[in-house]
């Protein structure tokens, strides 16, 4: 077990002048906490040095107040500070210069998880060029990426793809903390606001979350454990069909599987691939929300076996491309809308492209899938490289 100082730590004990005599704002979430499992946003209103003016909340809240997708909240005052509270999840999903009147510097500390389509990242982006309009700054408290600092994996979201979950050329999987994003956001994508990253202390990028003693706390209802954010990157593609991604389960993105499907044969059919790092373990279950509520699917449970050599993306199109090619008669893809938008499959939204979509109908070999990955894989690590802190 490391030990690491969060941004948010340093911040307080180190960095406190970044905020001194300026009206703050913060963009924070439940799993924005110190090791003690104190919520920012209290920390920052008992401050002596910090004048809490504004709270900003993203998907789920400040405090993890919805659980579902497409729910918006109203602004409301926070119970426990007073303050003034704003959701970016809904019509508004930046901060209006409304919103920014009694805000000098915006505060952003959230827990990523690693995965292009984690909207967090985006309503970070969308705050800063808020910011950037509004001449306001802003600091961005970083804090461990999940599954790691290491790898990269997936293809570049495509031009004409971009959505609230992806609003850059990014692979699926990136490899980056989130001050790591906001840099790269800031500089390679031309957002351009006045920055300031605050460094996690005694981290290293190869660490896992729970390489740390950084306490983990579920960023959003439907990411309970590292575990779960490890096969995200892959299993947040079954969004896009009609079969379910554990949504319902206490294993989300963990569990997978439909009423029509054979849980032995598909499990035997995976595993027959010898994907590395992976076992697929028949399993059933009834979800209690979401996709086939109460009916008995049949499908696996993942279990990583290597995370080192575990290649979450191309995992989760082996699996939708198992149950595409080995029950045609009840795969089907989801239909729009999808994270507001509403003329593009949800599959093609989460991807970044209808490239993928299109090599799984045709039968593409995962070989050719992950061939034509490599050369933006490539190009991202290499462009990557100046932004990183660790």
């Amino acid at each position: 077990m490391n030990k690491i100082a969060l941004g948010l730590e340093v911040l307080l004990s180190e960095r406190a002048e970044l905020l001194r005599g300026a009206r703050v704002g913060l963009i924070c979430h439940p799993a924005s906490v110190d090791h003690g499992f104190r919520h920012a946003a209290d920390l920052f209103s008992k401050h002596p040095d910090i004048n809490l003016t504004a709270l900003f909340g993203p998907q789920h809240g400040i405090r993890g107040e919805t659980q579902d997708n497409m729910i918006e909240w109203e602004g409301f005052h926070d119970a426990r500070t007073g303050v003034m509270a704003y959701s970016l999840y809904g019509e508004v999903r930046q901060p209006t210069p409304e919103m920014l009147k009694s805000v000098d510097v915006l505060v952003v500390d959230l827990q990523d998880v690693g995965t292009r389509v984690y909207t967090f990242i985006y309503t970070m982006a969308l705050a800063m060029q808020a910011a950037r309009g509004a001449d306001k700054r802003v600091v961005v408290l970083d804090r461990p990426n999940p599954i790691g600092g290491v790898g990269v994996e997936g293809n570049l979201l495509e031009p004409g793809h971009e959505s609230f979950v992806g609003m850059y050329p990014i692979p699926m999987r990136h490899g980056l903390t989130i001050a790591e994003l906001a840099r790269l956001f800031n500089e390679e994508f031309g957002i351009g606001c006045e920055l300031e990253v605050v460094p996690m202390q005694g981290y290293k990028r190869e660490f896992w979350f729970d390489d740390t003693d950084a306490r983990w706390v579920i960023p959003s209802p439907n990411m309970p454990t590292v575990e779960a954010a490890t096969v995200y990157p892959g299993m947040v593609m079954v969004e896009g069909t009609k079969f379910s991604e554990g949504r319902g389960t206490t294993r989300p993105f963990e569990i997978s599987g439909a009423p029509y499907a054979d849980a032995y044969q598909l499990a035997q059919h995976l595993n027959n691939l010898q994907l590395p790092g992976i076992h697929f373990r028949p399993h059933s279950f009834k979800p209690t929300f979401q996709k086939h509520v109460t009916e008995l699917c049949h499908g696996v449970q993942l279990h990583v076996t290597d995370r080192e050599t575990f290649k979450p993306v191309i995992t989760g199109v082996a699996l939708i491309k198992a149950m595409c090619d080995l029950y045609p008669a009840g795969f089907k893809w989801q239909q729009p809308p999808y994270e507001y938008i509403y003329n593009r499959l949800p599959f093609d939204v989460i991807a970044g492209t209808a490239k993928l979509r299109e090599q799984i109908e045709s039968g593409a070999s995962l070989e050719d899938v992950t061939s034509s990955w490599q050369a933006g894989e490539k190009e991202f690590t290499e462009r990557r490289q100046r932004y990183l802190l660790y």
